[in-house]
């Protein structure tokens, strides 16, 4: 799932990072302040994408990764995530009415967040992200892959952000 357009220039194609994440994670939560501090430092020139990998662990994480795609369907999609990834104990205590409701509160299509988790329309999705994340040696959420490298986030964010940056400017700085 990617809200970032495409750079302007096509002499300078964004980086992209993969953001292997889980809705109902509290790590990935943690995570959201990286997230926005990459976004605020490099605009357009960093691509986030969000790449789903729900853990068995938490019931509601399909659900979710699902409603994230139906979200970005409407428009919405990391303000969604943000939202749900805000709020992961009432989507623990609530499931999937919580899901309905957050897509509500953002002005979207509530009725269609509903419908969609009933017809599965975003399984497909969901489930080749977490194929290939495993391929990819995804274990735990969030992970993050810039440049062909992964960076694991499940145990400790400190000094991720760094080091994405730090990718992420000899990328840019290689594109130039």
């Amino acid at each position: 799932m990617s809200d970032s357009s495409p750079t302007s220039s096509p002499a300078r194609p964004a980086v992209v990072l993969d953001v292997w994440c889980e809705l109902q994670c509290p790590d990935c939560r943690g995570a959201l302040d990286d997230l926005r501090a990459l976004r605020e430092r490099y605009g357009d020139r960093l691509e986030l994408r969000l790449r789903h990998f729900p853990l068995d662990k938490h019931r509601h994480s399909f659900a979710a990764a699902q409603s994230a795609e139906e979200a970005l369907e409407q428009g919405q999609g990391w303000p969604y995530v943000e939202a749900v990834l805000g709020r992961v104990t009432e989507l623990d205590r609530k499931g999937e009415p919580f899901l309905v409701e957050v897509a509500g509160e953002l002005g979207l299509d509530a009725e269609e967040f509903d419908t969609a988790l009933i017809d599965g329309r975003h399984i497909l999705i969901v489930d080749a992200d977490q194929a290939e994340g495993k391929a990819i040696g995804v274990t735990g959420t969030p992970t993050y892959v810039i440049g062909g490298e992964r960076l694991d986030g499940g145990k400790s964010q400190e000094g991720l952000r760094e080091r994405v940056e730090e990718i992420a400017d000899r990328l840019l700085a290689e594109q130039a």
